[in-house]
């Protein structure tokens, strides 16, 4: 049934248009989503088919339409300079009616259910749905037209309905579950894929009633509804609420190339001035820099206020229907179904972990509050600190306290040589692979680059895509996908993407990163490597098909390797001159880099506390305004600080609404304990050497979820993690 559709009913796909950690999501240039995260949407609705068409008929249609056969290229990429927006819904209709047909014949089958003519057969089974939805939903992310939203809006329905008609159909559990009752006859790997599809079927209803499946499909189909329309809201207020400045002395405090950049934004867009687009997250990166009090104000409140009109009744209905779902399948809460079949298990394990953290955070925060009022002082200045003055004047502590200038630190950060220099470098003396640039093959705008990937003995691993700048029509954040998921059992090898957003320069001017986007690019190679280094059999196993608390360890894991010392005295060169950072500066930068975690942590654990309460609720609860339930719930758990907002409110959390991150933002924290302490271990054992990487890639990125993750962990750790390496990373510890 292919590695998306099983990911639908057990909640463990990775659709990172989410998927950036806390810090990276900062920028639009976190993260999120899965994500990310346009294949959330696909989690969300559902991938299956109606069969109002015959196969023939279907793809009869769609004649010459290059989504209807396997890829000829390398690795069966997509051939992107070839697919047109007009080709999904054909597409997706002969993709539907296909699998609909070959869900129909197993089901069907005389012969009694085995292994092979059941679970094999279902693995085997939706090739062309799951090309042509995985492409789209792709789209909807990266390149999202307005023919694309118009599709999405009409395909969703029709997914969550076909969806349920797998999952809910009699016949087909019997013979899954036949199947699971003989499953000690298998191997482990067989075992851990049976038991996979089996609670996929049992977590969508098949167990329930007619009635209550009847009432399952509805709640399924409204929410498909929903949450797409949620997810349209949000990509029209990213492009609505940019701001255009005509008058270039507001812009005082930016560098000259950033106001250059600002200028070429407002002449793509046709219009004179400076035009400033929002990120996805609260914060938003230019109030760091901003002397203009009034434009910062006037950003930070577009930012924070962005899609509330059209979202506000959508959030409530979401959270209702959710929490009557939870319902029928047995549960007392959304939170409790999701959590089921996650590392944590329970809400009251993750409200402990986020409980645990808060009282630090916010102690910790109001110390920070404390050193920025006594600069406003300190300047004169007769204010009153506001969530718009925050990174303002926080850069001004930052460079006070560590003489510490960003803009000194950005030009030994150039992109290309961040990347080539330090990634690629880092990865090749850690793992042994090497990258070949392929600009033979077609992607999917000019400024994504193409790179095959080479273990040591020159073996293939797969392709890597990097789509690194910000654009109209791309999703704020930073994630990974999977265009072609690895599987022995289908012969393939892994095609993976990145994708950031960064400024795009001016013509002709460097691309400089700040820590936190070199951060950034590290995070989602984590998932990249999840995702190359899978070796495993079955696609529905594969990667990063792992519980959402376990996948955002592997990201988080690569992120401290772009701060080795070895790794950064390899990259971090003056872009012109070629010169190594001074090593002064670069002490300065390393120390100010747990500067404001105060702030980093409150505005993460309250978007995470504020996911936990949404999915909360009990059943048959009816919430008025969704702003005042923000408030008392934030108000609950002590971290409702109006100089420290969520990173995300909840009219653009993404992640929790159109994504599959629900009950789920915790994880970035949860996985943050698991790559804390195995990079500490590491650098126990010797850091940056093969066999270090060689353990890892076999012992945590190769088994994707053929095995139970945290056995796999302890094999490799030789304990559980504690949670010492994390607070030292965050420089939470106790003194």
């Amino acid at each position: 049934m292919r590695k998306s559709l099983i990911a639908t009913a057990i909640g463990v796909s990775l659709a990172l248009g989410a998927c950036s950690k806390n810090n990276n999501e900062n920028q639009s240039s976190a993260d999120a989503n899965t994500d990310s995260a346009a294949m959330e949407a696909a989690v969300a609705a559902g991938n299956a088919a109606t069969g109002e068409a015959s196969p023939v008929e279907a793809i009869a249609a769609g004649a010459g339409n290059p989504l209807l056969e396997p890829s000829p290229l390398p690795y069966q990429t997509p051939q992107f300079d070839k697919i047109r927006d007009e080709h999904f819904m054909p597409g997706f209709d002969a993709g539907l009616a296909a699998h609909t047909a070959e869900i129909q014949a197993i089901a069907d089958n005389p012969a009694p259910a085995t292994f092979e003519n059941t679970i094999i057969a279902l693995e085997k089974s939706g090739d062309l749905l799951d090309r042509v939805s995985g492409i789209f939903f792709d789209y909807t992310s990266f390149r999202a037209s307005d023919k694309v939203q118009e599709i999405r809006a009409e395909i969703a329905p029709r997914l969550s309905e076909h969806n349920d008609n797998i999952y809910l159909d009699p016949k087909l559990f019997a013979r899954v579950e036949k199947v699971h009752a003989q499953k000690s006859e298998l191997g482990a790997e067989e075992q851990q894929l049976v038991d996979q599809y089996y609670d996929a079927f049992v977590r969508a209803g098949a167990r329930l009633s007619d009635e209550k499946q009847s009432q399952v499909r509805a709640l399924n189909s409204e929410l498909a509804e929903l949450s797409t329309k949620f997810s349209n809201n949000v990509l029209n207020a990213m492009k609505g609420e940019s701001i255009l400045v005509e008058d270039k002395s507001e812009l005082s405090g930016l560098s000259e190339e950033k106001i250059a950049s600002l200028a070429k934004a407002a002449a793509d867009a046709g219009k004179e001035g400076y035009l400033i687009s929002l990120v996805n997250t609260t914060r938003q990166p230019l109030l760091g820099s901003l002397e203009n009090r009034a434009l910062r104000q006037k950003i930070w409140e577009a930012s924070a206020n962005r899609a509330g009109d059209a979202n506000g009744e959508l959030i409530t209905q979401m959270a209702e229907l959710r929490a009557d779902k939870a319902k029928l399948l047995g549960y007392p809460n959304w939170a409790s179904y999701v959590l089921a079949e996650r590392m944590a298990k329970t809400p009251d394990a993750v409200f402990q972990i986020l409980g645990d953290l808060a009282p630090k955070a916010v102690a910790k925060v109001k110390a920070e509050a404390t050193a920025l009022e006594a600069m406003i002082e300190q300047e004169g200045k007769d204010i009153t600190l506001q969530p718009w003055d925050w990174a303002y004047y926080a850069e001004k502590v930052r460079a006070a306290k560590y003489d510490l200038d960003e803009s000194e630190i950005k030009p030994y950060f150039e992109l290309e040589r961040v990347l080539e220099d330090g990634l690629f470098f880092a990865m090749e003396k850690l793992y042994g692979i090497t990258f070949k640039a392929r600009p033979d093959l077609p992607v999917w705008n000019p400024d994504v680059t193409a790179y095959e990937v080479f273990n040591a003995d020159k073996t293939p691993v797969g392709l890597f895509y990097l789509d690194p700048y910000a654009r109209e029509g791309k999703n704020g954040g930073a994630w990974m996908n999977e265009l072609v998921t690895q599987s022995h059992l289908l012969d393939r090898k892994p095609v993976v993407y990145n994708v950031l957003n960064i400024p795009k320069p001016a013509e002709g001017q460097p691309t400089l990163l700040t820590f936190k986007e070199v951060n950034t690019l590290f995070h989602e190679w984590g998932h990249a490597a999840h995702g190359l280094f899978s070796d495993v059999k079955y696609p529905s196993l594969a990667g990063t098909s792992t519980p959402r608390d376990f996948v955002e360890f592997p990201s988080q894991f690569h992120e401290d390797w772009s701060f080795e010392p070895e790794v950064i005295a390899n990259y971090a060169r003056h872009y012109e001159t070629g010169e190594p950072i001074p090593q002064a500066l670069l002490e300065k930068a390393l120390k100010a880099r747990k500067f404001n975690q105060g702030f980093d942590t409150t505005e993460y654990l309250a978007a995470a506390l504020l996911d936990m309460e949404w999915h909360s609720i009990a059943p048959g609860k009816e919430i008025e305004d969704y702003q005042a339930f923000e408030k008392e719930a934030l108000a609950k758990h002590g971290i409702d600080l109006a100089v420290v907002p969520p990173r995300y409110k909840s009219a653009y959390f993404s992640h929790i609404f159109s994504n599959s991150y629900y009950a789920g933002y915790y994880s970035y924290l949860w996985t943050e304990v698991f790559a804390a302490d195995a990079f500490a271990y590491l650098q126990e054992e010797g850091g940056l050497k093969r066999e270090n990487g060689d353990r890892y890639r076999n012992a945590i990125l190769s088994v994707g979820h053929s095995t139970d993750l945290m056995k796999a962990y302890v094999e490799f750790r030789e304990q559980e993690p504690t949670v010492d390496a994390l607070l030292a990373r965050r420089g939470l510890l106790q003194k």
